[in-house]
Parts: structure tokens; C-alpha cells; sequence
């Protein structure tokens, strides 16, 4: 009798990102009317997603771990969203088994459950045996997000997941987007991060709550948001010889973070006021709240000679160290594929 094909374990790894400027006007309110653009990198913290197919033996014939456990009979039964609709956009029969984890909280500003979505396709195409774009995977993530679970979240995190590296994306009014990758000099991306801070504000929350007052305001606030989406083509200018100039950077983020507060009551409080506040007397050029705000990740623009006085002032708060990463979702096993 022959041995039936296996496909085995497929794990992926996905980064998450940092955005510099231009967050909101990747949300479909925005570039309708006209383009969105956002300026943003690649982190080297990721979320990794593994799939296989589930033993015989079990008596649930489908299993998602994240935070919890689901051990349930159909994909229709399982409570996870994202895994859910992706098993169904796919059309992927059980027995199934898929494992999550994260190197970082989520909802906690960077983007992290597009790249669950996006490394869970991408494990979900190589379990299938298929092979797909960055390209690909970054509108099948935003069409089970937008399209099929309704989030009021833009297009930006799927493709930061997808692509990696530090980009431009032009968000057009048909719904396409374009990619263009920030060629820097050497040395240039480290002199860009041994000037960041991230730092853990310790409280997570729901990226719909802030984002759906958010896209609710986007006609009264259209001109604000023209003025982010103006900042990201200025950062790209700021990249045009290869170098980043970390002053601008910082004087933009800045300017970017009180045009932000303005998109909706729950992106800030007096708390974060407050961290921001410290940090900038300290010696931060400019920072801002990752994500869409109310908690999560403090990003601050730092010069080196500034930052123990930073990490002081916000002494209660955990730094969390972060690098450039060049990749987008990859699959880690099977090698090669």
C-alpha cells in the first residue's frame, strides 16, 4: 500500500513594521478622493505561524493555539477570525493544525495582526504547495481584513508584512498600490536605527475602537491628512541620496504626531502626553505613537548623546530594542522552498 503524501510542517516568519508618516491615509476613505502614501520599515521582531496537518488520532479535527487554544470540528467553529477566514478564502479541509506566536504583544501598534494574516496565507499557499508574490500575499491579507471581516484598517500593514524593507506606498484611488523601496547608502539604515527608541507603553488596545472613530472623521479631517501624506514623500525625499537625515526625521515625526492626536479622541491621553512630553525635554527630536494609537509603542528620533537621559526620563517604561529587516514574510521550513 502506498505511503499517502504528506505535506508536513510549514513555518513562516513575518516582521513587523514601524510607520514614520502617513497612517490613515492608506484607509479607503482617504485615497478614493485621492492617493495615500506611508513611509515605513520593517522591524526585526516578528510573528511566526506554523501549519500541518492534524494527527488522526485527535478527536477535534481542527486546532488554532495563539493566547488560547481552540480545539473545535469544522473551520466554521473556529472563533479566531483571521485564521477562520483564511482557512476559508483558501479552502483548506481539515484535519488542520496551526500554531502562533509573536516576539511582542499585540495590539500594541505594530501591525501585527496583518502579519499574522500574512504569514498564515503565505503557510497556508507553501502547505498547499504553491509559491506566491509579496505582491500577492499583501492584497489577499487586506481582502480577508477589509473585504471579508469588515476592519476599518487601511492597506498599509499587509504590505509592510509582505514586502519588508524600509518603503514608500502609494495608496491609488482604484484600490492599487505601488512599492518603492529606499535604496540606502552603507551604513546608512544603522545610522537610521541607532537613532530610534521603542519603548513599551504597557497597555494594549483594539486597533478598531480608535480606527473606526478615526475613518468616521476622515471628511472633517482631509486636510490633516493631506498634510501626513505630504510627510511621507518629504521622509522620501529625505532618502533621495542615499543618506536619512535624522534631524528632519525627528522635527517630522514631530509635526506628524500633532497632526495625529487631531484624527480622533482615543489616540492619545494625558499619560502619553506626558511620556512625550519628558521625552522630548530629555533630548527626543520627535517621536509618536505607533499604530493607531491609545497604547502600545512610544517611537522616538534620538541622537546617541541624548539617550540615557530618554531612557531615564522614561524610566518606567521598557526600552525594547529594534533593527532593520530587509525581508518580508518568508517561509523558514521547509528549507528552500
Amino acid at each position: 500500500m502506498a505511503k499517502p503524501e504528506d505535506p508536513g510542517m510549514v513555518v513562516t516568519r513575518t516582521p513587523l513594521r514601524v510607520s514614520f508618516a502617513g497612517g490613515g491615509t492608506d484607509l479607503e476613505e482617504f485615497y478614493s478622493r485621492e492617493p495615500g502614501a506611508v513611509f515605513s520599515t520593517a522591524i526585526t521582531r516578528y510573528v511566526y505561524v506554523s501549519v500541518k496537518r492534524h494527527g488522526p488520532v485527535f478527536d477535534e479535527k481542527v486546532r488554532v493555539t495563539y493566547s488560547t487554544s481552540e480545539m473545535v470540528a469544522s473551520v466554521d467553529a473556529v472563533q479566531n477570525d483571521i485564521a477562520r477566514e483564511c482557512l476559508k478564502f483558501l479552502g483548506i479541509e481539515p484535519p488542520i493544525y496551526i500554531s502562533t506566536i509573536g516576539d511582542l504583544p499585540d495590539s500594541s501598534g505594530l501591525g501585527g495582526s496583518s502579519s499574522f494574516t500574512v504569514g498564515l496565507l503565505n503557510a497556508l499557499h507553501a502547505y498547499q504547495g504553491e509559491r506566491v508574490t509579496a505582491g500577492q500575499l499583501a492584497e489577499e491579507a487586506s481582502h480577508v481584513e477589509i473585504d471579508m471581516l469588515g476592519q476599518p484598517i487601511g492597506k498599509q500593514d499587509q504590505y509592510a508584512a509582505a514586502f519588508g524593507g524600509l518603503n514608500l506606498f502609494t495608496f491609488k484611488p482604484d484600490g492599487g498600490v505601488s512599492v518603492e523601496p529606499q535604496r540606502l547608502a552603507n551604513g546608512a539604515v544603522g545610522g537610521l536605527f541607532d537613532h530610534l527608541m521603542m519603548f513599551w507603553t504597557g497597555h494594549q488596545r483594539r486597533t478598531e475602537a480608535v480606527l473606526g472613530e478615526q475613518k468616521a472623521n476622515t471628511a472633517n479631517k482631509f486636510d490633516s491628512l493631506v498634510k501626513m501624506r505630504d510627510q511621507a514623500h518629504e521622509l522620501q525625499g529625505k532618502t533621495c541620496n542615499g543618506h536619512i537625515d535624522t534631524a528632519a526625521l525627528g522635527a517630522i515625526l514631530d509635526q506628524g504626531w500633532k497632526l495625529k492626536r487631531e484624527l480622533a479622541s482615543s489616540i492619545s491621553n494625558q499619560q502619553i502626553d506626558d511620556w512625550y512630553e519628558c521625552a522630548t525635554n530629555a533630548g527626543a527630536r520627535g517621536g509618536k505613537i505607533l499604530g493607531a494609537g491609545g497604547g502600545g509603542f512610544l517611537l522616538f528620533v534620538v541622537d546617541p548623546e541624548h539617550q540615557d537621559a530618554v531612557r531615564d526620563a522614561l524610566g518606567t517604561l521598557t526600552e525594547v530594542p529594534v533593527w532593520y529587516e530587509v525581508h518580508g514574510s518568508r517561509v523558514l521550513f521547509p528549507a528552500g522552498h
